[in-house]
């Protein structure tokens, strides 16, 4: 393509959850992160190819477009900490895995994600898709200016949310 542009992987259970964590800084470290990834001039895709939780994968998957396989996972908490804090009750991580929408199909529904890519055919068709469909992708940022594609980012995720009155 020769212009530059970031893309990334995401695969991580996410940060730890805990006292310590937090005492060592890790929310502010999660949010600078966000912060700068909202900020980049340059365009942006993440794809998530297994498990994106928690912080740490919200933090990585700031882009113009987020993209999942079909069998990946995508949510702010795990299902077993969510159980944890919803019932206090960890035989409820399945009912907490159904609230949460965290799969693919979950997320493009939302909105949240923009492509599922399918992982059928094996590795050399997978690869071969993905490599087609980013630069495709990619040279269509690639022609946005940089303070546009900065604006449109901000602007997708502060629509992310439906909000219910009960």
């Amino acid at each position: 393509l020769g212009d530059v542009y970031k893309r990334q992987l995401v695969d991580t259970s996410g940060a730890y959850c805990g006292i310590g964590a937090e005492e060592r800084g890790e929310g502010h470290a999660i949010a600078q992160c966000i912060t700068a990834m909202m900020g980049l001039k340059v365009p942006e895709i993440s794809l998530i190819i297994g498990e994106g939780g928690s912080g740490g994968a919200l933090a990585l998957a700031v882009a113009d477009e987020v993209w999942m396989t079909e069998n990946a996972v995508y949510s702010v908490i795990s299902p077993e900490g969510c159980a944890s804090i919803l019932w206090k009750d960890p035989a409820k991580v399945a009912d907490a895995a159904e609230c949460l929408k965290m799969t693919a199909a979950d997320l493009y529904g939302l909105g949240v994600v923009d492509r599922i890519l399918l992982e059928t055919g094996g590795d050399s068709v997978v690869f071969s898709t993905l490599k087609v469909l980013l630069a495709r992708k990619l040279r269509a940022l690639c022609a946005v200016e940089p303070d546009e594609l900065v604006r449109a980012r901000y602007n997708r995720f502060r629509a992310f949310g439906d909000f219910l009155t009960l």
